[in-house]
C-alpha cells in the first residue's frame, strides 16, 4: 500500500512538471532567431543578456539575472552583452568591456548602476567615465586608453553585429545558445521560469 502511495505521489509530481513546463510555448514566451548565430557545441548552453547601463529595467533585473547565473553548473554560463545603438551607448559598452579588461570587482557593474539609477550621474561623457573609475583607483590616462582601445572596439562592433542579425531591439533580451530569444514581457522571475525552460530544451543540442 505504501508503495502504491509512493507511485501515485512520484507519478503525480511528474504530471505537475509536465504541466508547468508545457505553459511555456514558443512563438508566444520565447521565439526562434530568423537568422541564429553557429552554436559552439562544447556542452554547455550560453546564454546572453542583451542590456544597457542606462535601462531601468536592466537595473531592476541585474540581481535576479546574476542570482540565476550563480546557481547554474558548468554546464551552463551566462554573458553580457552592452547594446551600442548610439554614441552613448557605445560609451557605456566601452565602460562595461573597460571594467571587465581590468579586472575590477563585480560589484563595480553594480556601481555604475547604481550611479545611474540613484544618483542620476549618467556617465554621458568620457570624462564622466574617467572620474567614475577615478574612485576605483584607475587613473584617468588608463581609463582613456581602455574606452578608445582597438580590442574592446572590436569586441562593440561584435556584438553590434550580433544583435542585428538577431534583431535584439530592447533591453533586457535574454539569447540562448544564439538561438533562443526571450523577451521581458512579465514579471522578472518569470523571464528567468522561460529561461530555465529554454536552457532544458537546448541542453541536449550544445
Amino acid at each position: 500500500m505504501i508503495r502504491f502511495l509512493r507511485l501515485i505521489q512520484v507519478s503525480f509530481l511528474i504530471i505537475i512538471s509536465i504541466s508547468v513546463s508545457a505553459e511555456y510555448k514558443l512563438g508566444k514566451d520565447y521565439r526562434l532567431a530568423d537568422n541564429p548565430l553557429p552554436i559552439k557545441k562544447d556542452g554547455i548552453v550560453e546564454v546572453t543578456e542583451s542590456f544597457w547601463y542606462g535601462c531601468y529595467a536592466c537595473y531592476a533585473f541585474e540581481p535576479s539575472i546574476n542570482s540565476w547565473a550563480a546557481e547554474q553548473d558548468s554546464s551552463v554560463t551566462l554573458r553580457k552583452m552592452p547594446v551600442s545603438w548610439s554614441p552613448v551607448h557605445r560609451l557605456h559598452a566601452s565602460l562595461y568591456y573597460t571594467i571587465e579588461s581590468l579586472k575590477l570587482d563585480d560589484s563595480t557593474h553594480s556601481a555604475v548602476f547604481i550611479s545611474m539609477h540613484k544618483e542620476g550621474n549618467m556617465l554621458q561623457t568620457e570624462k564622466r567615465v574617467q572620474d567614475f573609475l577615478g574612485k576605483f583607483g584607475i587613473a584617468p590616462e588608463i581609463t582613456k586608453q581602455y574606452l578608445n582601445s582597438f580590442t574592446i572596439k572590436q569586441k562593440i562592433n561584435r556584438d553590434a553585429k550580433h544583435a542585428k542579425q538577431l534583431l535584439l531591439s530592447a533591453t533586457p533580451m535574454l539569447v540562448v545558445d544564439g538561438k533562443y530569444i526571450i523577451e521581458s514581457k512579465g514579471s522578472r522571475a518569470e523571464m528567468l521560469k522561460v529561461l530555465d525552460h529554454v536552457v532544458a530544451l537546448q541542453k541536449p543540442n550544445s
